[in-house]
Protein backbone atom coordinates (compact mmCIF):
# COMPACT_ATOMS: atom_id res chain seq x y z
CA UNK A 1 0.00 0.00 0.00
CA UNK A 2 1.41 3.36 -0.91
CA UNK A 3 1.02 5.96 1.06
CA UNK A 4 -0.20 9.52 -0.22
CA UNK A 5 3.08 11.46 0.82
CA UNK A 6 5.32 9.53 -1.28
CA UNK A 7 3.28 9.88 -4.70
CA UNK A 8 4.41 13.81 -5.58
CA UNK A 9 7.79 12.99 -4.46
CA UNK A 10 7.72 10.31 -6.69
CA UNK A 11 6.57 12.36 -9.86
CA UNK A 12 9.32 14.32 -9.33
CA UNK A 13 11.96 12.09 -8.42
CA UNK A 14 12.71 12.02 -12.70
CA UNK A 15 13.06 15.73 -13.28
CA UNK A 16 15.44 15.86 -10.30
CA UNK A 17 17.28 12.47 -12.04
CA UNK A 18 17.53 14.62 -15.05
CA UNK A 19 18.98 18.33 -12.69
CA UNK A 20 21.42 15.87 -11.46
CA UNK A 21 22.76 14.37 -14.65
CA UNK A 22 22.87 17.34 -16.40
CA UNK A 23 25.19 18.74 -13.62
CA UNK A 24 26.86 15.75 -13.34
CA UNK A 25 27.52 15.99 -17.41
CA UNK A 26 28.70 19.60 -16.81
CA UNK A 27 25.86 21.29 -18.64
CA UNK A 28 24.13 23.87 -16.60
CA UNK A 29 20.63 24.94 -17.46
CA UNK A 30 20.33 28.45 -20.34
CA UNK A 31 19.36 31.54 -18.39
CA UNK A 32 16.79 33.64 -19.20
CA UNK A 33 18.41 37.07 -18.24
CA UNK A 34 22.09 38.51 -17.80
CA UNK A 35 22.32 39.58 -14.69
CA UNK A 36 25.77 41.80 -13.02
CA UNK A 37 26.84 41.86 -9.47
CA UNK A 38 28.93 45.08 -8.91
CA UNK A 39 30.92 46.97 -6.46
CA UNK A 40 32.27 50.49 -5.98
CA UNK A 41 34.92 51.46 -3.11
CA UNK A 42 36.35 54.58 -2.87
CA UNK A 43 39.85 55.31 -0.90
CA UNK A 44 41.74 58.40 -0.23
CA UNK A 45 45.48 57.99 -0.75
CA UNK A 46 47.78 59.38 2.32
CA UNK A 47 51.71 59.60 1.59
CA UNK A 48 54.76 60.90 3.78
CA UNK A 49 58.35 61.00 2.16
CA UNK A 50 61.47 61.84 3.98
CA UNK A 51 62.46 63.11 0.98
CA UNK A 52 66.38 63.56 1.52
CA UNK A 53 66.38 60.15 3.24
CA UNK A 54 67.74 61.85 6.56
CA UNK A 55 65.90 60.24 9.70
CA UNK A 56 66.77 56.56 8.97
CA UNK A 57 64.05 54.18 10.72
CA UNK A 58 60.84 56.33 12.42
CA UNK A 59 57.28 55.47 13.26
CA UNK A 60 54.64 57.69 11.05
CA UNK A 61 51.70 58.57 12.37
CA UNK A 62 48.51 59.12 10.40
CA UNK A 63 45.55 61.00 12.02
CA UNK A 64 42.61 61.27 9.96
CA UNK A 65 39.64 63.46 11.50
CA UNK A 66 35.65 63.22 10.18
CA UNK A 67 34.71 66.74 10.11
CA UNK A 68 31.07 65.60 10.16
CA UNK A 69 30.90 63.35 13.33
CA UNK A 70 34.34 64.49 15.16
CA UNK A 71 35.96 61.09 15.40
CA UNK A 72 39.96 60.63 14.97
CA UNK A 73 40.93 57.09 13.28
CA UNK A 74 44.80 56.65 13.55
CA UNK A 75 46.97 54.05 11.34
CA UNK A 76 50.61 53.90 12.61
CA UNK A 77 53.40 52.75 10.42
CA UNK A 78 56.70 51.67 10.90
CA UNK A 79 59.54 52.69 8.34
CA UNK A 80 62.87 50.56 7.85
CA UNK A 81 65.97 52.26 6.75
CA UNK A 82 66.21 52.95 3.65
CA UNK A 83 62.54 53.26 3.33
CA UNK A 84 62.26 57.19 3.20
CA UNK A 85 57.91 57.54 2.88
CA UNK A 86 54.34 55.71 3.09
CA UNK A 87 51.29 56.06 1.40
CA UNK A 88 48.34 54.51 2.91
CA UNK A 89 44.64 54.46 1.81
CA UNK A 90 41.76 55.42 4.24
CA UNK A 91 39.96 53.89 5.14
CA UNK A 92 41.45 50.39 4.75
CA UNK A 93 40.09 47.19 5.38
CA UNK A 94 39.40 46.05 9.15
CA UNK A 95 40.60 42.44 8.18
CA UNK A 96 43.78 44.19 7.02
CA UNK A 97 46.08 43.63 9.97
CA UNK A 98 46.84 47.25 10.03
CA UNK A 99 43.97 49.66 9.61
CA UNK A 100 42.61 52.84 10.52
CA UNK A 101 40.83 52.97 13.87
CA UNK A 102 39.54 55.00 16.37
CA UNK A 103 41.07 55.32 19.86
CA UNK A 104 38.23 52.82 20.96
CA UNK A 105 39.04 50.49 18.32
CA UNK A 106 36.53 51.32 15.77
CA UNK A 107 37.58 50.96 12.37
CA UNK A 108 37.21 53.86 9.94
CA UNK A 109 33.91 53.74 7.44
CA UNK A 110 33.52 55.57 3.86
CA UNK A 111 31.66 58.04 5.44
CA UNK A 112 30.56 60.62 2.27
CA UNK A 113 31.80 64.29 4.13
CA UNK A 114 34.63 66.64 4.75
CA UNK A 115 38.13 65.33 6.53
CA UNK A 116 41.75 66.86 7.80
CA UNK A 117 44.40 65.01 8.17
CA UNK A 118 48.16 64.87 9.40
CA UNK A 119 50.96 62.37 9.67
CA UNK A 120 52.83 63.25 12.69
CA UNK A 121 56.76 61.69 12.89
CA UNK A 122 58.45 61.68 16.58
CA UNK A 123 55.11 63.07 17.95
CA UNK A 124 55.46 66.25 15.39
CA UNK A 125 52.91 67.35 12.54
CA UNK A 126 55.45 66.71 9.77
CA UNK A 127 52.61 66.89 6.79
CA UNK A 128 48.80 67.07 6.62
CA UNK A 129 45.86 68.22 4.37
CA UNK A 130 42.15 67.87 3.83
CA UNK A 131 39.75 65.70 1.30
CA UNK A 132 36.15 65.48 0.78
CA UNK A 133 35.11 62.11 0.99
CA UNK A 134 33.19 61.18 -2.25
CA UNK A 135 29.48 59.41 -2.75
CA UNK A 136 29.55 56.61 -4.22
CA UNK A 137 26.34 54.38 -6.17
CA UNK A 138 25.70 51.78 -8.44
CA UNK A 139 23.57 50.59 -11.02
CA UNK A 140 22.72 47.32 -12.18
CA UNK A 141 21.41 46.71 -15.59
CA UNK A 142 19.66 43.20 -16.23
CA UNK A 143 19.86 42.25 -20.56
CA UNK A 144 17.25 40.03 -21.51
CA UNK A 145 17.72 37.69 -24.05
Amino acid sequence: MKSRLTLPLLRKLPLAVLFVGLLLLGVAPTAQAQTWMVSTTAQIKLGVLDKYGQLGTYEATFVVHNERNGKDYYLVKQLAKGQSGVDVLFPTDPSDPEYFKSEKGEAAVPAPGRYTWECRVKGVRAVGGHFTFPEVGNDVSVVQR
